[in-house]
């Protein structure tokens, strides 16, 4: 591009539109806030000290702001993450669990460049309400132990704070509300000394930025295969995680994102944070909810601010940062949690309506993500579900009409629905091949091939009326089911 060419192009929103600026900029620094006891938590569940989550949460955010598909999607250490790579930094030390986010990065890529976001179109749409609803859930049980044990005043600050951010856009939007609660009550807590947990409790924060550097592990063959199981697992849950929360994010805002780009650029980024010694992340579903539900930004510029933010927090403000109550954030979060919900798909009148399998298929969903706190599993469990649901379902439609010509010399068979795996051995006994006469014709005019499976049951029907000296004619055939049945009949023989 010239550098003509390069002074035309159409500026960023946040550069032409000082109000967009304002919003990104302020959604940005609640979202860095929210960041960081999230970072915290998920750094004690993975093993590895604070600064080192909070490190990957700057490194994830800042790389996929340049790199990333989806615009204004928050990517950070995640729990998904940490619970995947626990295992290899208590077996084996830190070292080998670093060395496996730069794995996962590269089959992140891979997989990217691959295609495997083209997958998503397969993932149904309870899926998707139970995914998003199941995340809520969890969101909000991670909350409760924040309210167990601690002092009385924790109470009234959650309620205060859920109070401000429901009232507080009816004064003015300008300033985010989260934003609000989270200074109003912070400033509560230290100006009346009230003794509650605050961020600081959480852990130590980091007083310096992070240094690249490789991980110190022997480069071996038995290196690659300790990490390789942990690498490709961290790469699947990411990906599905981060797609998923891409496909979210689309719907809230109506725009579409590049999922292939988005794939790639989470790869690139927990390569980057790998060689920065971070703890590898991937979307995270409460802090994009934030930045784009609650606060309203649109843009890369929430995205780089939200990781910039956080360090700038961690390094510069860190005494002051440490005061935050907890209360404060877990409000936000909560609040999250009820934005989040889908509340129409629990509706009694939206489940009156709605068809038996679809709600068992998002219930089965939110149960595997609830009990096992995995994304993943909930996520192919209930697609799997809605295609057996769904192959059921279509399978009964394959129906078999037979007609016989007036001079009682021929049948003529009607089929009519798809003919595949799951209908196909039901067509096979719908043929009185003692009774029929010696000329047969299959009319598939109005039904089509998806498989070798019919394939091998129009073969079996053949042979049924071969062996009794008729003979089968199949007509109807459109070109797809022609030539798969061409390229197959007569190849499938049992042995």
């Amino acid at each position: 591009m010239s550098p003509a060419a390069y002074l035309r192009r159409p500026k960023p929103d946040w550069l032409r539109d000082p109000k967009v600026w304002r919003t990104e900029v302020l959604a940005g620094l609640v979202v860095a806030l929210a960041l960081i006891p999230e970072a915290i938590s998920f750094s004690i569940i993975a093993g590895v000290d604070p600064a080192i989550g909070l490190f990957t949460s700057f490194t994830m955010a800042v790389v996929l702001s340049v790199v990333g598909g989806r615009r204004a999607m928050i990517s950070a250490a995640t729990g998904a993450v940490a619970l995947v790579i626990a295992p290899l930094n208590r077996e084996h030390g830190l070292g080998y669990l670093i060395a496996a986010v730069i794995l996962a990065g590269v089959c992140q890529v891979i997989l990217g460049a691959l295609g495997v976001a083209k997958l998503m179109r397969f993932i149904p749409r309870s899926v998707m309400v139970g995914f998003v609803n199941s995340l809520a859930i969890l969101m909000f049980m991670a909350q409760v132990p924040e309210m167990r044990n601690v002092p009385w005043a924790v109470y009234p600050l959650v309620v205060g704070g859920l109070a401000l951010m429901v009232f507080f856009p009816r004064v003015t939007t300008v300033v985010p509300a989260p934003l609000v609660s989270i200074v109003i009550l912070t400033a509560i807590t230290v100006g009346a000394a009230i003794a509650v947990p605050t961020v600081g409790d959480k852990g130590d924060l980091p007083s310096s930025l992070p240094v690249p550097g490789l991980p110190d592990v022997p480069f071996t063959l038995d290196t690659l295969t300790t990490i390789a199981p942990y690498a490709f697992a961290m790469a699947l849950v990411g990906l599905m995680e981060s797609l998923m929360t891409a496909k979210l994010v689309d719907d809230i805002t109506d725009t579409r994102s590049n999922k292939t780009r988005e794939s790639i650029g989470q790869g690139v980024a927990n390569i980057v944070t790998g060689f920065f010694g971070g703890m590898g992340g991937c979307a995270m579903i409460g802090q994009t909810m934030i930045n784009v539900k609650v606060s309203g930004a649109r843009t890369r510029l929430s995205t780089f601010l939200a990781g910039a933010f956080l360090m700038v927090l961690c390094v510069v403000f860190g005494p002051l940062v440490s005061d935050i109550p907890m209360a404060a954030l877990v409000a936000v979060m909560i609040m999250v949690t009820f934005a989040t919900f889908d509340w129409h798909s629990v509706a009694p009148k939206t489940l009156r309506r709605m068809p038996a399998g679809e709600i068992a298929v998002m219930v089965i969903t939110v149960v595997c993500v609830v009990v096992t706190h995995n994304l993943a599993v909930g996520v192919v469990v209930g697609s799997v579900t809605a295609m057996v649901i769904f192959a059921k379902r279509v399978a009964h439609l394959a129906e078999v009409t037979p007609v016989t010509a007036p001079d009682g010399a021929t049948v003529v068979y009607r089929v009519t629905g798809e003919l595949f795996f799951a209908s196909s051995d039901d067509i096979v006994g719908q043929f009185d091949y003692a009774g029929d006469p010696d000329k047969v014709v299959i009319d598939l005019s109005a039904a089509h091939i998806w498989d070798a499976s019919s394939v091998a049951a129009l073969d079996a029907i053949e042979n049924k009326y071969a062996q009794r000296g008729k003979t089968v004619e199949i007509t109807g055939l459109d070109r797809l089911s022609s030539d798969l049945h061409a390229r197959l009949t007569g190849e499938l023989a049992g042995h």
